[in-house]
């Protein structure tokens, strides 16, 4: 959440639990970490989209170097939301309202199974989201209840919702009041968008389910991110330090997927962490953001290759991304000045609003969409250099499938600290410097990062702070030293603001372990827990059983689940820059995670006594008594004389490579219907003398928006850009556009589809 949130919820200390939706809204919070903004210094050169794949030769499965045969699946399906008028999710910026659409998100879902156990599966789903969350994971096993018997074997033990942390897709859909405030409560379309996509894709991965092997290798991606926090990052122990060549990891580890009986790869599963805010916060567009863009480029090679299925599903998920940001150049003052900004607190001058990060093509000013296709390209570049050469170095998976999940109340937990002393987390609350937002997107007001103790703020903010909730004294001290600016886990009015229940879970494939986990942890935070649990599965010989060595694998995927904002050491806790002061449970929370994940690993043992440990206190699901302001459609109307789809501006006659052509169409909202696996706008080429669709809604390059040109009247205006390429992937000759719309009738009734047609151009 960030900057916008607290000026929200500052606003509403001052009138009222339910207007302060209202006020919100209208005046803001500040955008923080869990949602995000910022813009850019030295400039890269733009690459082409994709390399081909080369001569790369197919071979049939080696049963003898593949290790385990298992039950596999992959599937993907479009989760698209409301593109129009709802706050975007992530930046927590009320007035970061959908205008259209870049690209299409989606869900891809991955299922590991036992051969002869079918109650031993892995479902590991991957959304185009800033996160999983708590009412949305609900919605998923609900719906997987009413698939039918053989959908049974999926649930709570099994079933993983991440995110991949993008700031560009819609809102309104998440289960806490806290990210709703900006969103203007909970909309109904945009969660069942997700839900719904998301069991789609599972249903596909299930009815596609066949044996295959598993191998997993890794590499290096040196130049698509950095640490937005290094300062806090530096206040851990020097000897932890020096035992890693970087600040951040610079790892993607990938998991394949190859059925076993043909040879052909179904999908790939990749952790790597980078945040999803290469899109800045003032940009309208939904799209996957840099993970979307990587998915599409790996997706689109392998469907067109010999090695990979016509329905190839490539998901690129987080690792420990709390600190990491894409804006690969560095933080700097967009003052005039050129400077770096502070490196304590991310400051220029006496406040932190210019202090920007700057992705590899900042200065092309079109709201990160550059940067964000490069930095996308860079992840896609090297998952498909590491891809290649696992024809000849990887490593097998080997062993049984299980996984464990309960959840645990974080409000009041006593943990064993590091040092041997018993320690407690705390009721959730957010920090003074998780106002002031990161460099990826600044706060709002005074506030500041770095700043622990007495917050250095005016004091008004603690005067809003006590109207909604003053923390008590036990509640300051177990969260010291941070300065509490908002007790929102003890906060119940008119329902819980952030969850205190939190959900633990670990997937086990063979020697491959998954944390999954649901917040936002940092580099080192992520090392600690990863180290952990390898060190105690390796104790326990966890994947060594019987004849076989294995060492364990621990990768960590997140934010998922839920959502409980960040995860830092309790060194950087200490620092209070944004992520500490975002680390939901006080000093100890990283010590919780830990503690409890590696005391349920004996769980996924093949002899465990017991299958599952006790589930947990239940989380409150609040997607029935959630408030919604966001108004409805009423109805559609075209101009007077006027009809829907007319075009309004046509293209000229002729463009070259590099130009943006575009066309403007009488329209109708786009919330009447979402397309969902369809398209708003298309591209046609004339070939042979009949038109192909050569783009659509996938298609980075191609941009629909939407105005609303009278409120009163219902009208509205609908235009296509297509930014030509300057390779050669297109071909010259005469293309078109079409517009797909739909219309809500006044005074009711069925909802109306229409097309529009622009005229003929040229590519030259």
């Amino acid at each position: 959440m960030a900057r916008s949130h607290i000026a929200a919820a500052l606003a509403v200390a001052c009138v009222g639990i339910l207007v302060t939706f209202h006020l919100i809204s209208q005046f803001g919070l500040p955008n923080v970490g869990f949602f995000h903004f910022r813009q850019s210094s030295p400039e890269a050169t733009a690459s082409p989209y994709q390399i081909p794949f080369g001569p790369t030769a197919f071979r049939p499965p080696d049963t003898e170097d593949n290790g385990s045969m298992y039950l596999l699946g992959t599937g993907k399906a479009d989760i698209t939301g409301p593109v129009v008028e709802i706050n975007l999710m992530g930046y927590a910026d009320p007035n970061q309202v959908g205008s259209g659409l870049r690209q299409r998100i989606y869900s891809r879902a991955f299922i590991v199974g036992d051969l002869d156990k079918k109650e031993e599966r892995t479902l590991y789903l991957v959304l185009d989201t800033q996160s999983g969350d708590t009412a949305v994971r609900h919605g998923i096993l609900e719906g997987l209840k009413e698939l039918g018997p053989e959908y049974q074997v999926y649930g709570k033990s099994n079933v993983a919702v991440t995110g991949t942390h993008s700031h560009s897709g819609p809102g309104a859909w998440l289960n806490y009041l806290l990210p709703q405030i900006t969103s203007k409560g909970f909309d109904e379309q945009s969660y069942r968008a997700i839900v719904d996509g998301a069991l789609l894709s599972i249903r596909r991965a299930h009815e596609g389910l066949a044996p295959g092997f598993l191998t997993v290798a890794e590499t290096k991606i040196h130049d698509a991110n950095i640490n937005r926090s290094l300062y806090a990052y530096l206040a851990n122990p020097e000897e932890e330090r020096a035992k890693y060549q970087h600040d951040v990891d610079k790892t993607m580890k990938m998991l394949r997927f190859r059925r076993a009986e043909d040879g052909k790869d179904t999908g790939v599963l990749t952790w790597f962490p980078v945040h999803g805010t290469s899109m800045l916060g003032n940009n309208t567009l939904i799209s996957g953001d840099n993970k979307g863009v990587a998915a599409m480029l790996f997706e689109r090679d392998m469907q067109s290759s010999r090695e990979g299925t016509e329905d190839f599903v490539a998901g690129f998920s987080q690792a420990n991304v709390g600190d990491t940001s894409p804006n690969v150049l560095g933080a700097y003052c967009e003052d005039g000045s050129g400077e770096k900004c502070n490196f304590q607190d991310s400051t220029c001058g006496k406040g932190n609003k210019m202090c920007h990060g700057r992705g590899p093509l900042f200065r092309k000013k079109d709201q990160g969409a550059s940067s964000c296709l490069e930095i996308g390209r860079r992840q896609y570049v090297g998952a498909k250099a590491l891809y290649l050469s696992m024809a000849t170095n990887n490593v097998p998976i080997n062993g049984p499938v299980r996984s464990f999940h309960t959840y645990r109340d974080f409000s009041n937990m006593t943990v064993q600290h590091p040092n041997g002393s018993l320690v407690s987390t705390c009721p959730a609350a957010l920090g003074y410097s998780f106002a002031a937002g990161t460099t990826d997107g600044p706060g709002a007001f005074d506030f500041k990062q770095n700043n622990p103790g007495s917050p250095n703020a005016n004091p008004v903010w603690s005067v809003v702070r006590n109207f909604l909730r003053e923390p008590s004294e036990s509640q300051v001290a177990c969260h010291a030293p941070k300065p509490i600016l908002l007790d929102v886990g003890e906060i119940e009015r008119p329902y819980l603001w952030t969850p205190n229940i939190v959900d633990i879970q670990v997937l086990r494939i063979g020697q491959l372990l998954i944390v999954v986990s649901p917040g936002e942890a940092t580099t080192m935070a992520g090392r600690r827990w990863r180290e952990r649990i390898s060190h105690t599965a390796s104790a326990l010989a966890l994947t060594s059983e019987g004849d076989d060595e294995n060492p364990p694998i621990v990768v960590l995927g997140g934010p998922a689940n839920s959502y409980t904002h960040y995860i830092a050491t309790e060194e950087e806790y200490n620092i209070q820059r944004y992520e500490g002061a975002s680390t939901l449970y006080g000093p100890h929370t990283l010590n919780a995670y830990i503690s409890i994940t590696t005391s349920l690993l004996p769980y996924l043992q093949t002899n465990s006594r017991e299958e599952h440990p006790p589930p947990g206190p239940d989380p409150p699901i609040h997607t029935n008594v959630s408030y919604n302001f966001n108004s409805k459609v009423r109805f559609d109307r075209p101009p007077f004389f006027k009809e829907f789809g007319q075009v309004l501006r046509d293209t000229k006659a002729a463009y070259h490579r590099g130009d943006t052509v575009s066309a403007t169409f009488v329209g109708a909202n786009p919330r009447n219907n979402l397309r969902l696996e369809g398209t708003f706008a298309a591209v046609e080429h004339l070939s042979h003398g009949s038109w192909k669709r050569v783009r659509d809604d996938t298609d980075w390059d191609l941009i629909y928006r939407w105005r609303r040109t009278s409120t009163i009247l219902g009208t509205s205006e609908v235009e296509l850009e297509w930014e030509v390429g300057q390779d050669d992937r297109v071909e010259g000759g005469l293309y078109r556009f079409r517009y797909f719309g739909d219309r809500k009738p006044f005074g009711g009734g069925e909802i109306e589809a229409f097309e529009g047609v622009s005229g003929v151009f040229r590519i030259e």
